[in-house]
């Protein structure tokens, strides 16, 4: 495969993860397929697993975690400073990984394979070359006349 399309696709995984993440908080997914399924339960989830945070604050977290989502996805999508916001988007899921495992144990990281997320974003990172990205079409010079 070649190295381009498997940008694209890092991409694009990566974007879509946090945009159906978003969703289930916002009820566009079915019960039978939903998570939290609200954003009630969704906080009673960021509470569970960020316990070193008073519950005053878990609101906030909440809202925090869901923009940085939402920005990184959109950035990941039309390529915006696509390498500074795929290691951003790892050192969050490397984050929520870890806040997992430490509170409610190894097994539900492996399941929802947020380790694999975070390496994934993390290896985007590190690819510099442009393909359809919004940085390509910034970052030429302005021919002089």
């Amino acid at each position: 495969m070649n190295d381009k399309i498997i940008k694209l696709f890092l991409r694009f995984a990566i974007s879509i993860g946090f945009l159906s993440a978003l969703a289930d908080r916002l009820r566009f997914w079915s019960q039978e397929v939903s998570a939290w399924g609200n954003w009630t339960s969704f906080l009673e989830y960021t509470e569970l697993i960020n316990l070193w945070f008073p519950n005053s604050m878990i609101p906030a977290v909440g809202i925090i975690a869901t923009t940085a989502e939402v920005l990184f996805a959109i950035c990941l999508i039309i390529g915006l400073k696509t390498e500074f916001v795929a290691k951003l988007s790892g050192i969050l899921l490397l984050l929520f990984g870890l806040s997992m495992m430490f509170s409610i144990g190894i097994k539900p990281v492996f399941d929802y394979s947020v380790f694999i997320a975070s390496a994934a974003a993390f290896a985007l990172s590190l690819m510099k070359f442009k393909y359809f990205e919004l940085d390509s079409l910034i970052s030429k010079p302005i021919p002089e006349k």
